[in-house]
């Protein structure tokens, strides 16, 4: 018998035999009719900060002759599996050996159709325009220590994908078979478990690292073509399909499906697929700035002092939204993005003269600060009004121009005009910054400089309002770092149902570069559904 008990609450200290305890004395049943039990959720009501603790859903299998007592949030299921079982869809395999994928971008929607793929019998090439994660890290410490950019292997391009040096988030709000999938596959490669238990499981980079690498070699294994510094400029076509790809060093590649899994900074790729004629149109997307408090007020704001330092809890995160009432009687969305507790702030640009910046943390969230980029949502009517052009690359061309305004505001190359967050609300520039993780280095700015008026106006609203949810939040002690630019793709390339472009059969765009995914699981799940669609055809 296998049944499921929901919204078990136990402490912070309970260990497993307290929770076995608990499941016998709730069920009424004694220790032999309990054969295996394990936790598939957990999270943590701190709703009332004086009495933190862990809400558990646990998964139980009975002995036959046991009975029960199912009164009280237990379920009967029909049974539970910590193996990884890929979803009927991709459990198809190839009727012939000829049929080939390119795949461009080694990014999750990548690496996951990739393995998709091979594992079905495709030949599959896989083309990554920057390095491998062990030597991108170099250049990126280049980046960081000297300010030194290398354009083809940073935060954004390189092996994982930009996904890769941030904190590893694995929560999405997607709904889908293969979500589940992609985490199981994920601890297969070296991932701790407890991503399939924690309702917001997160990676870390220094263990994406290590996850990345073993993916690379279990596709090498199973015959990927898989190729670094190779940046792919044009797609080859005939009969208005997809059916190769040319490399900027002059290498064309044929094969009968096209994979572009590009990322959300592509902005070269982008650029030359529109002159191709790949339909594509602008989307809403957000600006802003990365604001940096100490974790240890984070941990007291959300955890209270009594368990703001208890071993049980991992370094406090927060999500906050507000809306602010816009001229025309509209609602513009001001939100935090991508928390990263316990981590760093860090470049992340991908061309000369222009800087961006980004979040990241590792496992262990152990860094004195938090940061988290908070963002001003900008619709298509403000791209309307801004006078950048009307075609789907506007977004881009903002981007762009907010980012070569933040290069060239401090006196050394990417370092981060930066402004104390009650500075900032007070309109007033007092040339001081607190302590700040990010390196190159921050410099003193008025940030209402860098911003239009009716970007900088609604995210002063959201940060006071902030601080009405979060007491202390505007603060002498934190900074605002600009600029958050690289939230999503500013673009979308418009498909079929059956995921290929409306412009070129066989082309299949995917991932957060094409608009579909915000995030390192939803990226992973639209390789998988472009994977899929290839497999129905073979």
């Amino acid at each position: 018998m296998f049944i499921r008990i929901d919204q078990l609450q136990q402490t912070l200290d309970a260990d497993n035999a307290d929770i076995a305890a608990t499941i016998l004395a709730l069920l009424n049943i004694t220790a032999d009719q309990l054969i295996a039990w394990r936790i598939s959720r957990r999270t943590i009501d701190a709703r009332k900060k004086a009495a933190l603790h862990f809400v558990l859903s646990i998964e139980c299998q009975l002995h036959p002759h046991a009975k029960p007592d199912m009164s009280t949030g237990v379920l009967r299921i029909d049974h539970f599996s910590s193996t990884s079982i890929p979803p009927q869809g991709l459990k198809k395999r190839a009727t012939h050996n000829k049929t080939s994928a390119i795949i461009v971008g080694a990014g999750p929607a990548g690496l996951f159709a990739a393995l998709a793929l091979a594992d079905a019998g495709i030949t599959v090439t896989l083309l990554e325009r920057g390095k491998p994660v062990e030597t991108r890290m170099r250049d990126i410490g280049a980046l960081r220590s000297r300010g030194s950019l290398n354009t083809e292997s940073n935060i954004c391009f390189g092996e994982g994908g930009a996904g890769t040096y941030t904190d590893g988030k694995l929560y999405t709000r997607i709904k889908h078979p293969f979500v589940r999938w992609v985490l199981h596959e994920m601890v297969r490669f070296g991932a701790n478990p407890d991503i399939l238990v924690e309702a917001h499981p997160h990676l870390g980079t220094d263990k994406l690292l290590r996850l990345v690498r073993n993916i690379r070699n279990y596709l090498l294994d199973h015959g990927v073509d898989y190729r670094f510094d190779a940046r792919v400029d044009d797609i080859l076509t005939h009969n208005n399909q997809a059916i190769g790809v040319t490399l900027a060093k002059g290498d064309q590649l044929h094969a009968d499906h096209i994979i572009l899994a590009i990322g959300h900074s592509a902005r070269d790729t982008f650029e030359q697929l529109q002159r191709s004629g790949i339909q594509m149109e602008a989307k809403d997307f957000a600006v802003g700035v990365r604001a940096e408090h100490a974790q240890a007020w984070v941990n007291q704001c959300q955890y209270g002092n009594s368990f703001a330092n208890h071993p049980a809890l991992s370094a406090a995160e927060y999500r906050l939204a507000h809306q602010v009432k816009t001229a025309d009687g509209s609602d513009r969305g001001v939100y935090s993005f991508c928390m990263c507790p316990g981590g760093l702030i860090v470049p992340s640009p991908t061309e000369h003269g222009r800087l961006a910046i980004n979040g990241m943390s590792n496992a262990k969230r152990s860094g004195k600060f938090a940061n988290s980029g908070i963002v001003v949502q900008i619709t298509q009517a403000d791209m309307a009004q801004a006078n950048l052009g009307k075609d789907a690359l506007v977004g881009i061309r903002l981007q762009r121009q907010l980012e070569h305004k933040a290069y060239n505001m401090t006196r050394a190359p990417y370092q981060a005009p930066a402004m104390r967050i009650t500075d900032f609300i007070n309109n007033r520039a007092s040339g001081t910054l607190a302590s700040s993780s990010y390196k190159p280095g921050i410099e003193a700015h008025d940030l209402h400089e860098l911003f239009p008026t009716w970007l900088s106006q609604p995210l002063k609203e959201g940060l006071r309002a902030f601080d009405r949810k979060m007491r202390g939040y505007v603060s002498d002690e934190a900074n605002i770092l600009g600029i958050e630019s690289r939230t999503s793709s500013p673009i979308r390339m418009t498909r079929h149902n059956n995921m290929q472009s409306v412009s070129l059969e066989r082309l299949y765009p995917v991932g957060e570069g094409a608009g579909y995914a915000g995030g390192i699981v939803s990226a992973a799940v639209d390789g998988l559904k472009a994977a899929e669609e290839i497999l129905k055809q073979c």
